[in-house]
Protein backbone atom coordinates (compact mmCIF):
# COMPACT_ATOMS: atom_id res chain seq x y z
CA UNK A 1 0.00 0.00 0.00
CA UNK A 2 1.04 3.29 -1.03
CA UNK A 3 1.75 6.00 1.71
CA UNK A 4 -0.20 9.08 0.03
CA UNK A 5 -3.09 7.77 1.21
CA UNK A 6 -2.85 7.77 5.09
CA UNK A 7 -2.18 11.96 5.11
CA UNK A 8 -5.73 13.00 3.98
CA UNK A 9 -7.14 10.70 6.88
CA UNK A 10 -5.05 11.67 9.34
CA UNK A 11 -5.93 15.50 8.49
CA UNK A 12 -9.48 14.30 8.99
CA UNK A 13 -9.11 12.68 12.29
CA UNK A 14 -7.89 15.75 13.20
CA UNK A 15 -10.26 17.98 11.93
CA UNK A 16 -12.92 16.17 13.55
CA UNK A 17 -11.16 16.16 16.96
CA UNK A 18 -10.48 20.13 16.71
CA UNK A 19 -13.75 21.58 17.53
CA UNK A 20 -14.26 19.61 20.40
CA UNK A 21 -10.82 20.35 22.29
CA UNK A 22 -11.42 24.07 21.25
CA UNK A 23 -15.18 23.78 22.95
CA UNK A 24 -13.99 22.77 25.98
CA UNK A 25 -10.76 24.62 26.01
CA UNK A 26 -13.11 27.63 25.19
CA UNK A 27 -15.60 26.57 27.93
CA UNK A 28 -12.49 26.29 30.78
CA UNK A 29 -10.91 30.03 29.74
CA UNK A 30 -14.94 31.27 30.36
CA UNK A 31 -14.56 29.59 33.68
CA UNK A 32 -11.36 30.67 34.99
CA UNK A 33 -11.85 34.11 33.50
CA UNK A 34 -15.07 34.20 35.49
CA UNK A 35 -13.51 33.52 38.44
CA UNK A 36 -10.73 35.93 38.27
CA UNK A 37 -13.01 39.07 37.43
CA UNK A 38 -12.24 39.13 33.47
CA UNK A 39 -15.20 39.95 30.96
CA UNK A 40 -16.37 38.46 28.16
CA UNK A 41 -15.17 40.92 26.25
CA UNK A 42 -11.31 40.94 27.46
CA UNK A 43 -11.60 37.20 26.19
CA UNK A 44 -12.93 37.60 23.09
CA UNK A 45 -9.81 40.06 22.52
CA UNK A 46 -6.97 37.66 23.86
CA UNK A 47 -8.90 34.78 21.60
CA UNK A 48 -8.66 37.21 18.56
CA UNK A 49 -5.47 38.07 19.14
CA UNK A 50 -3.52 34.31 19.53
CA UNK A 51 -5.87 33.93 16.23
CA UNK A 52 -3.78 36.48 14.28
CA UNK A 53 -0.58 35.33 15.71
CA UNK A 54 -0.85 32.21 14.69
CA UNK A 55 -1.98 32.99 11.26
CA UNK A 56 1.08 35.11 11.02
CA UNK A 57 3.46 32.24 11.86
CA UNK A 58 1.37 30.12 9.38
CA UNK A 59 2.07 33.16 6.91
CA UNK A 60 5.79 33.08 7.44
CA UNK A 61 5.92 29.31 7.45
CA UNK A 62 4.25 29.67 3.72
CA UNK A 63 7.13 31.91 3.01
CA UNK A 64 9.99 29.86 3.64
CA UNK A 65 9.07 26.75 2.68
CA UNK A 66 8.53 28.64 -1.17
CA UNK A 67 10.20 26.08 -3.74
CA UNK A 68 13.51 27.70 -4.83
CA UNK A 69 13.42 28.38 -8.80
CA UNK A 70 15.76 26.04 -10.65
CA UNK A 71 17.64 28.66 -11.16
CA UNK A 72 18.16 29.36 -7.96
CA UNK A 73 18.53 25.64 -6.99
CA UNK A 74 21.73 25.70 -9.79
CA UNK A 75 23.27 28.96 -8.04
CA UNK A 76 23.30 26.91 -4.76
CA UNK A 77 24.90 23.91 -6.16
CA UNK A 78 27.85 25.97 -8.49
CA UNK A 79 30.48 28.16 -7.83
CA UNK A 80 32.53 30.85 -10.28
CA UNK A 81 35.31 29.12 -11.55
CA UNK A 82 38.81 31.15 -12.73
CA UNK A 83 41.00 29.29 -15.38
CA UNK A 84 44.40 30.82 -16.09
CA UNK A 85 47.45 28.58 -17.26
CA UNK A 86 48.77 28.17 -13.86
CA UNK A 87 45.70 26.64 -12.53
CA UNK A 88 42.58 26.99 -11.08
CA UNK A 89 41.27 29.48 -8.37
CA UNK A 90 38.09 30.41 -7.14
CA UNK A 91 35.08 29.04 -5.23
CA UNK A 92 34.60 26.77 -7.84
CA UNK A 93 38.72 25.32 -7.75
CA UNK A 94 37.79 23.76 -4.34
CA UNK A 95 34.56 21.58 -5.90
CA UNK A 96 36.77 20.51 -8.88
CA UNK A 97 39.82 19.91 -6.63
CA UNK A 98 38.19 17.78 -3.93
CA UNK A 99 36.42 15.64 -6.59
CA UNK A 100 39.40 15.26 -8.72
CA UNK A 101 41.35 14.20 -6.20
CA UNK A 102 39.13 11.64 -4.43
CA UNK A 103 38.50 9.61 -8.29
CA UNK A 104 40.72 7.35 -10.19
CA UNK A 105 39.29 7.91 -13.43
CA UNK A 106 38.32 11.33 -14.57
CA UNK A 107 36.41 11.70 -17.61
CA UNK A 108 36.07 15.02 -19.29
CA UNK A 109 33.10 15.36 -22.18
CA UNK A 110 33.78 18.47 -24.31
CA UNK A 111 32.46 20.32 -27.51
CA UNK A 112 35.74 19.80 -30.04
CA UNK A 113 38.53 22.28 -31.54
CA UNK A 114 38.43 25.02 -29.22
CA UNK A 115 41.32 26.74 -27.64
CA UNK A 116 40.11 26.92 -24.02
CA UNK A 117 38.36 23.22 -23.01
CA UNK A 118 42.28 22.12 -23.99
CA UNK A 119 43.74 25.02 -21.52
CA UNK A 120 41.30 23.69 -18.89
CA UNK A 121 42.39 19.75 -19.24
CA UNK A 122 46.33 20.95 -18.63
CA UNK A 123 44.97 22.33 -15.53
CA UNK A 124 43.16 18.91 -14.68
CA UNK A 125 46.32 17.14 -15.14
CA UNK A 126 47.95 19.64 -12.81
CA UNK A 127 45.75 18.29 -10.03
CA UNK A 128 45.87 14.36 -11.17
CA UNK A 129 50.11 14.70 -11.67
CA UNK A 130 50.43 14.56 -7.72
CA UNK A 131 48.86 11.78 -7.42
CA UNK A 132 49.89 9.30 -10.21
CA UNK A 133 48.50 9.85 -13.86
CA UNK A 134 48.77 6.81 -15.84
CA UNK A 135 47.52 7.99 -19.12
CA UNK A 136 45.08 10.45 -21.09
CA UNK A 137 42.99 8.57 -23.44
CA UNK A 138 41.70 10.22 -26.35
CA UNK A 139 39.13 9.71 -29.22
CA UNK A 140 41.94 8.99 -31.91
CA UNK A 141 42.68 5.38 -32.94
CA UNK A 142 45.69 3.79 -31.41
CA UNK A 143 48.09 3.88 -34.85
CA UNK A 144 47.05 7.87 -34.49
CA UNK A 145 47.73 7.59 -30.76
CA UNK A 146 51.34 5.68 -31.87
CA UNK A 147 52.12 8.76 -34.53
CA UNK A 148 51.92 10.72 -31.48
CA UNK A 149 53.08 9.42 -28.32
CA UNK A 150 56.40 8.75 -30.72
CA UNK A 151 56.74 12.82 -31.26
CA UNK A 152 55.27 13.59 -27.50
CA UNK A 153 58.30 15.47 -26.22
CA UNK A 154 60.50 16.17 -29.26
CA UNK A 155 61.47 20.37 -28.90
CA UNK A 156 59.83 20.55 -32.74
CA UNK A 157 56.77 18.65 -31.73
CA UNK A 158 54.28 20.78 -33.96
CA UNK A 159 56.30 21.09 -36.74
CA UNK A 160 57.02 16.64 -36.85
CA UNK A 161 53.41 16.56 -36.07
CA UNK A 162 52.85 18.92 -39.29
CA UNK A 163 54.72 17.64 -41.46
CA UNK A 164 53.09 13.76 -40.64
CA UNK A 165 49.96 15.71 -41.57
CA UNK A 166 50.68 17.01 -44.49
CA UNK A 167 52.82 13.60 -45.89
CA UNK A 168 48.95 11.66 -44.64
CA UNK A 169 45.98 13.94 -45.25
CA UNK A 170 43.28 13.41 -42.50
CA UNK A 171 44.75 10.76 -41.18
CA UNK A 172 44.25 11.54 -38.08
CA UNK A 173 41.64 13.46 -35.88
CA UNK A 174 41.78 16.44 -32.97
CA UNK A 175 45.38 15.49 -31.88
CA UNK A 176 46.40 17.14 -35.12
CA UNK A 177 44.71 20.26 -33.36
CA UNK A 178 47.45 23.08 -31.97
CA UNK A 179 45.72 23.15 -28.76
CA UNK A 180 44.73 19.06 -28.16
CA UNK A 181 48.84 18.37 -28.60
CA UNK A 182 49.74 21.36 -26.22
CA UNK A 183 47.79 20.02 -23.77
CA UNK A 184 49.18 16.21 -24.26
CA UNK A 185 52.48 17.66 -24.32
CA UNK A 186 52.18 19.82 -21.39
CA UNK A 187 50.27 16.72 -19.73
CA UNK A 188 53.31 13.80 -20.38
CA UNK A 189 55.36 17.11 -18.91
CA UNK A 190 53.53 17.20 -15.46
CA UNK A 191 52.84 13.16 -15.70
CA UNK A 192 56.45 12.19 -15.87
CA UNK A 193 58.22 9.69 -18.45
CA UNK A 194 56.02 6.75 -18.44
CA UNK A 195 52.86 8.91 -19.19
CA UNK A 196 51.28 7.90 -22.99
CA UNK A 197 47.93 8.66 -24.80
CA UNK A 198 45.68 5.46 -25.39
CA UNK A 199 43.81 5.81 -28.36
CA UNK A 200 40.60 3.71 -28.52
CA UNK A 201 39.00 4.85 -31.82
CA UNK A 202 38.40 3.85 -35.37
CA UNK A 203 40.85 5.61 -36.93
CA UNK A 204 40.12 8.36 -39.21
CA UNK A 205 39.64 8.28 -42.96
CA UNK A 206 42.72 9.48 -44.48
CA UNK A 207 44.63 6.70 -42.58
CA UNK A 208 45.02 4.11 -45.47
CA UNK A 209 47.81 5.58 -47.00
CA UNK A 210 50.14 4.95 -43.55
CA UNK A 211 48.15 1.27 -42.41
CA UNK A 212 49.75 0.54 -45.51
CA UNK A 213 53.25 1.88 -44.93
CA UNK A 214 53.17 0.17 -41.69
CA UNK A 215 52.33 -3.02 -43.39
CA UNK A 216 55.38 -3.08 -45.84
CA UNK A 217 57.27 -2.00 -42.69
CA UNK A 218 56.16 -5.12 -40.95
CA UNK A 219 57.91 -7.49 -43.59
CA UNK A 220 54.52 -9.04 -44.78
CA UNK A 221 55.28 -12.05 -47.56
CA UNK A 222 55.22 -12.37 -50.71
CA UNK A 223 51.84 -12.34 -51.74
CA UNK A 224 50.65 -9.82 -48.77
CA UNK A 225 53.56 -7.67 -49.81
CA UNK A 226 52.03 -7.75 -53.53
CA UNK A 227 48.56 -6.92 -52.62
CA UNK A 228 49.15 -4.41 -50.16
CA UNK A 229 51.49 -2.36 -52.64
CA UNK A 230 48.64 -2.59 -55.07
CA UNK A 231 46.31 -0.59 -52.51
CA UNK A 232 49.05 1.82 -51.79
CA UNK A 233 49.12 2.74 -55.31
CA UNK A 234 45.25 3.10 -55.68
CA UNK A 235 45.55 4.98 -52.41
CA UNK A 236 47.64 7.57 -53.62
CA UNK A 237 45.75 8.41 -56.59
CA UNK A 238 42.49 8.91 -54.23
CA UNK A 239 44.27 11.00 -51.91
CA UNK A 240 44.98 13.77 -54.93
CA UNK A 241 41.75 13.25 -56.01
CA UNK A 242 40.46 13.81 -52.39
CA UNK A 243 43.00 17.12 -51.88
CA UNK A 244 41.57 18.34 -55.23
CA UNK A 245 38.11 18.15 -53.95
CA UNK A 246 37.79 18.66 -50.67
CA UNK A 247 35.84 15.73 -50.28
CA UNK A 248 36.54 12.74 -47.33
CA UNK A 249 34.39 10.64 -50.06
CA UNK A 250 36.92 10.70 -52.73
CA UNK A 251 39.70 9.39 -50.13
CA UNK A 252 40.47 5.65 -50.99
CA UNK A 253 38.42 3.99 -48.11
CA UNK A 254 35.21 5.70 -48.66
CA UNK A 255 36.17 4.55 -52.45
CA UNK A 256 37.60 1.40 -52.63
CA UNK A 257 35.54 -1.40 -52.83
CA UNK A 258 34.52 -4.26 -50.38
CA UNK A 259 36.03 -7.26 -53.08
CA UNK A 260 38.93 -5.09 -53.64
CA UNK A 261 39.57 -5.36 -50.24
CA UNK A 262 38.35 -8.99 -49.66
CA UNK A 263 41.01 -9.96 -51.90
CA UNK A 264 43.56 -8.09 -50.39
CA UNK A 265 42.96 -10.07 -47.15
CA UNK A 266 42.71 -13.46 -48.61
CA UNK A 267 46.14 -12.74 -49.57
CA UNK A 268 47.41 -10.75 -46.21
CA UNK A 269 45.19 -13.86 -44.17
CA UNK A 270 47.98 -16.23 -46.15
CA UNK A 271 51.19 -14.83 -45.66
CA UNK A 272 50.62 -11.00 -44.20
CA UNK A 273 52.04 -11.91 -40.45
CA UNK A 274 50.07 -11.14 -36.96
CA UNK A 275 51.08 -7.22 -37.58
CA UNK A 276 49.76 -6.33 -40.93
CA UNK A 277 46.52 -8.76 -40.31
CA UNK A 278 45.66 -6.27 -37.18
CA UNK A 279 46.47 -3.33 -39.12
CA UNK A 280 44.33 -4.53 -42.02
CA UNK A 281 41.80 -5.56 -39.67
CA UNK A 282 41.85 -1.70 -38.08
CA UNK A 283 41.21 -0.40 -41.49
CA UNK A 284 38.11 -2.88 -42.34
CA UNK A 285 36.79 -1.74 -38.89
CA UNK A 286 37.47 1.77 -39.43
CA UNK A 287 35.54 1.83 -43.26
CA UNK A 288 32.64 -0.35 -42.07
CA UNK A 289 32.02 2.53 -39.35
CA UNK A 290 32.16 5.21 -41.89
CA UNK A 291 30.33 3.49 -44.14
CA UNK A 292 27.40 2.72 -41.81
CA UNK A 293 27.32 6.22 -40.60
CA UNK A 294 27.34 7.30 -44.13
CA UNK A 295 24.65 5.17 -45.27
CA UNK A 296 22.64 5.46 -41.96
CA UNK A 297 22.23 1.35 -42.06
CA UNK A 298 23.18 -0.81 -39.21
CA UNK A 299 24.50 0.44 -35.70
CA UNK A 300 27.64 2.30 -36.30
CA UNK A 301 27.40 4.17 -32.99
CA UNK A 302 26.84 0.97 -31.53
CA UNK A 303 29.60 -0.35 -32.91
CA UNK A 304 32.08 2.46 -32.18
CA UNK A 305 31.39 2.38 -28.84
CA UNK A 306 31.72 -1.46 -28.23
CA UNK A 307 35.20 -1.00 -30.57
CA UNK A 308 36.60 1.31 -27.88
CA UNK A 309 35.37 -0.57 -24.93
CA UNK A 310 37.03 -3.31 -26.39
CA UNK A 311 40.41 -1.18 -27.02
CA UNK A 312 40.21 0.05 -22.87
CA UNK A 313 39.47 -3.46 -21.78
CA UNK A 314 42.67 -4.53 -23.58
CA UNK A 315 44.78 -1.68 -21.81
CA UNK A 316 43.09 -2.24 -18.68
CA UNK A 317 44.43 -6.16 -19.08
CA UNK A 318 48.15 -4.73 -19.12
CA UNK A 319 47.25 -1.67 -16.39
CA UNK A 320 44.74 -2.75 -14.14
CA UNK A 321 45.48 -0.27 -11.85
CA UNK A 322 46.06 2.88 -14.51
CA UNK A 323 44.87 5.92 -12.92
CA UNK A 324 43.19 8.22 -16.50
CA UNK A 325 42.06 10.80 -17.48
CA UNK A 326 39.67 10.86 -20.13
CA UNK A 327 39.29 13.57 -22.75
CA UNK A 328 36.54 12.68 -25.29
CA UNK A 329 33.23 14.40 -27.05
CA UNK A 330 30.63 15.23 -24.48
CA UNK A 331 28.15 11.98 -26.10
CA UNK A 332 30.30 9.50 -25.50
CA UNK A 333 30.86 10.34 -21.53
CA UNK A 334 27.45 9.77 -20.08
CA UNK A 335 27.08 7.53 -17.43
CA UNK A 336 24.01 5.39 -18.47
CA UNK A 337 22.12 5.96 -21.73
CA UNK A 338 23.75 8.69 -23.88
CA UNK A 339 21.78 10.98 -25.80
CA UNK A 340 22.05 8.93 -28.69
CA UNK A 341 20.58 5.93 -27.32
CA UNK A 342 23.92 4.11 -26.05
CA UNK A 343 25.81 2.69 -23.04
CA UNK A 344 29.19 4.77 -24.38
CA UNK A 345 32.37 4.60 -22.71
CA UNK A 346 31.38 7.18 -19.72
CA UNK A 347 28.81 4.20 -18.47
CA UNK A 348 31.55 1.54 -18.97
CA UNK A 349 34.24 3.20 -16.86
CA UNK A 350 31.88 4.28 -14.26
CA UNK A 351 30.32 0.81 -13.71
CA UNK A 352 34.23 -0.65 -13.45
CA UNK A 353 34.65 1.98 -10.51
CA UNK A 354 31.57 0.86 -9.11
CA UNK A 355 32.87 -3.14 -9.06
CA UNK A 356 36.64 -2.12 -8.14
CA UNK A 357 35.26 0.17 -5.58
CA UNK A 358 36.97 3.24 -6.12
CA UNK A 359 35.38 6.28 -7.75
CA UNK A 360 35.08 7.95 -11.01
CA UNK A 361 34.63 11.62 -12.17
CA UNK A 362 32.08 12.68 -15.35
CA UNK A 363 32.11 15.97 -16.09
CA UNK A 364 30.85 18.19 -18.93
CA UNK A 365 32.88 21.46 -20.08
CA UNK A 366 31.00 23.64 -22.53
CA UNK A 367 30.97 26.78 -23.85
CA UNK A 368 27.93 29.49 -23.25
CA UNK A 369 29.01 31.19 -26.88
CA UNK A 370 32.07 31.84 -29.51
CA UNK A 371 33.03 29.76 -31.53
CA UNK A 372 34.83 26.14 -32.68
CA UNK A 373 36.68 24.87 -35.42
CA UNK A 374 34.37 22.98 -38.25
CA UNK A 375 35.86 20.10 -40.23
CA UNK A 376 35.95 22.30 -43.84
CA UNK A 377 37.54 19.30 -46.31
CA UNK A 378 40.29 17.09 -46.56
CA UNK A 379 43.67 18.84 -45.68
CA UNK A 380 41.73 22.07 -45.28
CA UNK A 381 41.97 24.04 -42.08
CA UNK A 382 38.88 24.44 -40.02
CA UNK A 383 36.54 27.10 -40.25
CA UNK A 384 35.34 28.80 -37.29
CA UNK A 385 31.61 27.81 -36.57
CA UNK A 386 29.81 30.52 -34.64
CA UNK A 387 27.29 29.60 -31.78
CA UNK A 388 25.07 31.39 -29.06
CA UNK A 389 23.61 29.14 -26.22
CA UNK A 390 22.73 31.90 -24.07
CA UNK A 391 19.70 32.78 -26.68
CA UNK A 392 18.16 29.47 -26.84
CA UNK A 393 14.90 28.91 -24.75
CA UNK A 394 15.78 25.37 -23.20
CA UNK A 395 19.88 25.43 -23.15
CA UNK A 396 21.34 24.07 -20.58
CA UNK A 397 24.28 26.37 -21.04
CA UNK A 398 21.78 29.39 -21.05
CA UNK A 399 20.47 28.16 -17.41
CA UNK A 400 23.77 28.02 -16.15
CA UNK A 401 24.83 31.20 -17.44
CA UNK A 402 21.62 33.10 -15.56
CA UNK A 403 22.63 31.28 -12.59
CA UNK A 404 26.04 32.53 -12.32
CA UNK A 405 26.63 35.33 -9.53
CA UNK A 406 25.80 38.89 -10.80
CA UNK A 407 29.03 39.99 -9.44
CA UNK A 408 31.47 37.37 -10.80
CA UNK A 409 34.37 38.52 -13.03
CA UNK A 410 32.74 38.27 -16.64
CA UNK A 411 35.53 35.60 -17.50
CA UNK A 412 34.81 33.64 -14.55
CA UNK A 413 33.70 29.86 -15.66
CA UNK A 414 30.64 28.39 -13.45
CA UNK A 415 31.33 25.31 -12.08
CA UNK A 416 27.93 23.01 -11.05
CA UNK A 417 27.91 20.35 -8.66
CA UNK A 418 25.16 18.43 -10.46
CA UNK A 419 25.49 15.20 -7.72
CA UNK A 420 23.42 17.88 -5.55
CA UNK A 421 20.36 18.15 -7.91
CA UNK A 422 19.34 14.28 -7.91
CA UNK A 423 17.42 14.07 -5.00
CA UNK A 424 15.11 17.07 -6.24
CA UNK A 425 11.89 16.56 -8.57
CA UNK A 426 13.66 15.66 -12.11
CA UNK A 427 10.68 14.76 -13.87
CA UNK A 428 9.61 18.42 -13.65
CA UNK A 429 12.78 19.57 -15.72
CA UNK A 430 13.59 19.01 -19.45
CA UNK A 431 15.03 15.78 -20.67
CA UNK A 432 18.30 17.61 -21.46
CA UNK A 433 18.78 18.22 -17.92
CA UNK A 434 17.16 15.38 -16.99
CA UNK A 435 19.99 13.13 -18.74
CA UNK A 436 22.88 15.73 -17.64
CA UNK A 437 22.16 15.17 -14.17
CA UNK A 438 22.32 11.55 -14.50
CA UNK A 439 25.15 11.11 -17.01
CA UNK A 440 27.28 13.84 -14.87
CA UNK A 441 28.71 14.91 -12.18
CA UNK A 442 29.63 18.16 -12.84
CA UNK A 443 28.67 20.72 -15.31
CA UNK A 444 31.58 23.42 -15.89
CA UNK A 445 30.66 26.58 -18.40
CA UNK A 446 33.27 28.95 -20.04
CA UNK A 447 31.45 32.12 -20.60
CA UNK A 448 33.09 31.84 -24.24
CA UNK A 449 35.18 29.26 -26.48
CA UNK A 450 37.33 30.46 -29.79
CA UNK A 451 38.06 28.13 -32.32
CA UNK A 452 41.08 26.06 -32.74
CA UNK A 453 43.92 25.41 -35.57
CA UNK A 454 44.87 22.12 -36.77
CA UNK A 455 48.52 21.30 -37.89
CA UNK A 456 49.90 20.22 -41.41
CA UNK A 457 46.54 22.04 -43.25
CA UNK A 458 47.99 22.47 -46.75
CA UNK A 459 45.84 24.34 -50.49
CA UNK A 460 44.37 21.82 -52.57
CA UNK A 461 46.30 21.85 -55.70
Amino acid sequence: MGSTPFFPILAKQKSDLQPRFNSRLLGDRRKAASSNGVSDMSLKSIVAALALAGSCAASAHAETAKPLTFVERLTQAGAPLTVRPQGFSGPGAAILSEAVNASRYVLVGESHHSREIPAFTTNICRLMAPGGLTAMVVEIGPEAAGVVNARLRAPNREQQISDFMRAHPDAMAFLNGRDEGQTAADCAGLAGPNFKLWGLDQEFFGVSGYLFEQMLAAGPGPLASAQIKALAEQERAATQAALASGSPFDLFLLKVTDATLDQAGTAIDQDGGERAKALFAALRETRAIYQGSRTRTGDSNGRRARLMKRTLAAHFAEAPQARLLMKFGAYHLYKGYNPLGQRDLGNFVAERADGEGVKSLNLIVAGAKGALGGYAGVGRQVTAKTFDGTTKDGDWRKDVMLARPSNAPASDWFVVDLRQLRSADLEALTPEWRALIRGYDLAVVAPELSASTVLGARDAP
